[in-house]
């Protein structure tokens, strides 16, 4: 028989076995705190469960009902992330354990704050479940799908809601911001009740480390500047980064690119991303060593990847910095005009890199460096170096860091849409989007007789990832044909014969 407990004092009970700064002395005064965000009468609610998110959406249902708050999504979130900010520790608690935690070992340390941050719902586990996720199996690799449901939409009500609200806040400035931690929310801006940032230092400046609330691979990591300044790619970035993998030499840490197009989404604030997972460009081979006389220290060579990727490996990290700061600013500069590589049209920088820092399993340093240009033109006025019109049925935001390192981030919409697909090659009726068409005719004729129901999902998915994979031989900007790979080698030339 299920046993039912006070909802209330479940609740609390679990707060008080995990965050340190309350202990059973706090129990009225926790249960006061819950009844002033929840309304008085949750005292007479019983409940099954014991687990604490659960227990917490049981509290926010019954406000609800109770029209302590209203039924949009940015609501029940505020009124959630409030009642586990009394479940997370302080955030000088956090920061203590953390690096009382990193005196054992760095993956000590992440593991406790990584478990915190899933058990306090900061991390949306629940939400991060329903992505799909497979492996497209390619000739650069097995690149991994991902069709991203874990962001909910927006939310009708609350669009029309924050429409009537003035829109003239400037706190928090951005979500990257270190404000955000224990930030009530808006109707158009997330809830950060719950949220917690490690401190840390480079080279005497302030640092926070987090998690990402909608991880999109494993321990998905975002190292924030404390300081709200638009991203840029200069020899410092690779300062920061070797650092970082000095203090967590077991994630990776990579920057997306400074500029438009070849950036990511949050260009305002400086920000790295990094992990503890292994991404398909990580463990690419080298298509060819290179030798770099004024740089004998480090190991040199061009990545087998879609884009194009220089490897710089080293023992120590200043000869690395030296080496991939003149890989940037020898590309910042360079041009092919028989390849459409532009540095500039008029003052108009086009270059810049996309760097990506790892320890390697012997302990030396390692960093990719992805040439990124940001050019646009009549034929392709969303960028030369960008997925094509052809291919952006499927992808057509910006590659940024994780796709450039073989993870396709796809909208939600393809979820029920490649079903559509699916439909349309086995010859039933559809309501298949038009500009699905073309590919879904190749893919028709590609497998003529070939497709059946039982393996038409396998066959649209893995054609997804040869979609994704053409995305990124897109982006490079040396392509992966004769012409391409001799313009490279003749950058490769002329970077190497410098005199730096």
């Amino acid at each position: 028989m299920t046993q039912h407990t006070g909802l209330v004092a479940a609740f609390v009970k679990a707060v008080i076995a995990t965050n340190p700064d309350y202990d059973a002395l706090d129990r009225v005064y926790l249960t006061n705190r819950v009844l002033a965000l929840v309304g008085d009468g949750a005292l007479a609610l019983t409940t099954a469960t014991t687990n604490t998110i659960d227990l917490k959406n049981e509290l926010v249902d019954f406000a609800q009902q109770q029209d302590q708050i209203g039924a949009s999504v940015p609501e029940r979130d505020i009124l959630g992330a409030q009642l586990m900010d009394l479940y997370t520790p302080a955030p000088s608690t956090v920061n203590r354990t953390f690096w009382k935690q990193y005196a054992r070992s760095p993956q000590a340390a992440t593991e406790y704050f990584h478990q915190l941050s899933e058990s306090n719902d900061y991390i949306q586990t629940r939400q991060i479940a329903k992505n799909i996720r497979y492996l497209a199996p390619t000739d650069y690799g097995d690149l991994e799908i991902t069709i991203n449901l874990s962001k909910p939409e927006k939310d009708p009500k609350a669009i029309a809601a924050a429409a009537k609200q003035k829109s003239n806040h400037s706190y928090p400035q951005c979500q990257l911001c270190l404000e955000n931690e224990g930030y009530l929310g808006r109707l158009d801006f997330p809830a950060r009740s719950n949220h917690r940032i490690i401190r840390f230092d480079i080279n005497g400046h302030h640092w926070g480390f987090q998690y990402s609330p909608y991880a999109y691979f494993n321990e998905h990591s975002i190292f924030l500047d404390t300081i709200h300044e638009p991203m840029h790619i200069t020899r410092q970035t690779f300062v920061n980064l070797l650092h970082i993998v000095d203090i967590w030499p077991h994630y990776f840490v990579g920057s997306n690119a400074d500029l438009p197009i070849v950036g990511g989404s949050m260009l305002a604030h400086e920000h790295y991303q990094g992990g503890r997972h292994t991404f398909p460009m990580a463990v690419a081979p080298l298509d060819y060593a290179f030798a770099w006389p004024a740089h004998a220290d480090v190991s040199c060579g061009v990545v087998h990847w879609p884009m194009s990727c220089i490897r710089l490996t080293a023992s120590k990290e200043a000869p690395l910095i030296a080496a991939a700061e003149n890989v940037r600013s020898a590309w910042q500069e360079y041009s092919d005009e028989s390849l459409d590589i532009r540095a500039y049209t008029g003052g108009t920088q086009h270059h810049t890199v996309t760097p990506i820092a790892r320890r390697t399993a012997s302990g030396d340093y390692q960093l990719d460096l992805v040439l990124r240009d940001n050019q646009t033109s009549s034929k392709y006025p969303d960028g030369i170096f960008h997925p094509h019109q052809d291919v952006q049925h499927i992808k057509k935001e910006n590659i940024g860091l994780i796709e450039v390192m073989g993870l396709a981030v796809l909208p939600a919409r393809l979820k029920s849409e490649l079903a559509e697909v699916e439909k349309f090659v086995l010859g039933q009726p559809n309501a298949m989007k038009e500009y699905h068409r073309p590919w879904a005719d190749q893919l028709a004729h590609a497998h003529a007789g070939q497709i059946t129901a039982d393996n038409v999902h396998g066959i649209v998915q893995q054609a997804v990832g040869q979609v994704f994979r053409r995305v990124l031989l897109d982006a490079g900007v040396f392509k992966r044909d004769d012409a391409g790979q001799a313009g490279f080698k003749q950058f490769v030339r002329a970077l190497t014969q410098s005199a730096k």
